[in-house]
């Protein structure tokens, strides 16, 4: 006779395997690369949340490993990115690492203070409209170091001009005395303010991009990534 002990463990034992199988069903669909039809058939909302389920992998500590030379063949012939990012060039904020995607998953574009120019515009409508990503992240980080450098006004070669794209942002603030980099406060204040400005940016400086995002094909948001935490808090979209 069957013990009830016995039946149990076999209980056990069976929802763990069955916990098991569903957990590799999951990572082997994150795995699978974007085609065309699977592209098509995500929405800006599905686009969204797959980068917010992948940083709370992240920041748990249960990220999904794939065969990346799987990928790379798979990817040989074609792209179907879901995502852009436009990020800062930090070491500590890698986009597809934050976010737990894989090679063709996101378009990354990078520069210090995550701002967009014209370069960063052409990028963007290349990989929305030509290319057909649902969802545009300006991320921004935690001790940026081009936002400090923009806060003091930093005078250096070619970054003088860089950080002037950033300085618009900091003239919506409020704040007492001279804006100094040692005022933490008001380096995160302008580095949320950067992120969302960015975002915006976008809708007003590229008509091409603003016409998906009305017809509610492209979602733009804004985001923070906290370098001590990993964590990334999302800002107000644009949908």
């Amino acid at each position: 006779m069957i013990s009830r002990r016995h039946t149990l463990t076999q209980m056990i034992g069976l929802a763990a395997l069955g916990g098991f199988a569903t957990s590799s069903l999951q990572a082997q669909e994150s795995c699978a690369v974007f085609t065309k039809e699977s592209q098509s058939t995500t929405t800006p909302d599905a686009a969204l949340k797959r980068l917010i389920d992948g940083n709370a992998r992240f920041v748990a500590g249960k990220t999904i490993n794939c065969d990346l030379m799987k990928q790379v063949k798979d990817t040989a012939s074609q792209q179907s990115p879901i995502a852009a990012i436009v990020g800062c060039i930090d070491s500590r904020v890698p986009p597809e690492l934050v976010f737990d995607q894989r090679i063709g998953d996101i378009f990354a574009a990078r520069i210090a203070g995550n701002f967009v120019n014209t370069d960063i515009l052409g990028s963007l409508e290349f990989a929305t409209v030509a290319a057909g990503a649902k969802l545009i992240v300006v991320l921004g980080h935690t001790e940026c170091g081009a936002i400090k450098g923009a806060v003091d006004e930093v005078k250096l070669g070619h970054l003088t001009s860089m950080l002037s794209n950033i300085r618009p942002s900091l003239s919506k603030l409020q704040y007492t005395g001279v804006a100094s980099s040692k005022n933490k406060e008001l380096v995160q204040k302008l580095a949320d303010q950067n992120a969302k400005d960015a975002a915006a940016m976008i809708m007003d400086k590229s008509p091409v991009i603003a016409d998906l995002v009305k017809a509610g094909k492209v979602k733009i948001v804004s985001a923070m990534h906290d370098i001590g935490t990993g964590k990334i808090s999302f800002f107000a979209s644009f949908a």
